[in-house]
């Protein structure tokens, strides 16, 4: 469905560089509906998932402000986050061996068999964006590196 039939836009955009902000931001919150819906089954947010992933592919225990560098969401309260992860069993917070103002997040059993449930799932989350061929996904991925100068 185009955009303008999406959000049912009667007036043509100001060009096409208006378009493509109305049409990203859209489909952000397209994309998010949907993966929350995915993670719906795991009683986790996507904030949550993010933090999981983030533990997981360091392979060692990361404080709060490490985690937050390497968030997708940056602006999220990443401690109070980190917070309801504990109470849930899924991260546990241990004081840094070598600096007693910071704290170690690491990934528990508990978390790891939620990602690995949601790892063999992966192909449903995926399925989101399979309307675009490979080589579609590559350009697009590609576009969007060079919309953010990456």
């Amino acid at each position: 469905m185009r955009i303008e039939e999406a959000i049912q836009q009667k007036r043509p955009f100001r060009n096409q560089y208006h378009r493509v902000m109305v049409n990203l931001l859209y489909t952000n919150n397209w994309l998010e509906e949907k993966s929350r819906d995915f993670l719906k089954q795991q009683n986790i947010s996507l904030q949550q998932y993010n933090i999981l992933r983030i533990l997981k592919g360091s392979g060692r225990p990361l404080s709060t402000m490490q985690i937050r560098e390497r968030m997708l969401d940056r602006m999220s309260d990443t401690s109070r986050i980190i917070d309801r992860m504990v109470v849930k069993g899924i991260v546990e917070k241990k004081p840094n061996d070598n600096d007693k103002r910071l704290v170690d997040i690491t990934l528990t059993a508990k978390g790891l068999h939620i990602l690995e449930v949601l790892d063999k799932q992966n192909h449903e989350l995926e399925s989101i964006v399979s309307n675009l061929l490979p080589n579609e996904a590559k350009m697009l991925n590609d576009l969007l590196d060079k919309m953010r100068g990456d």
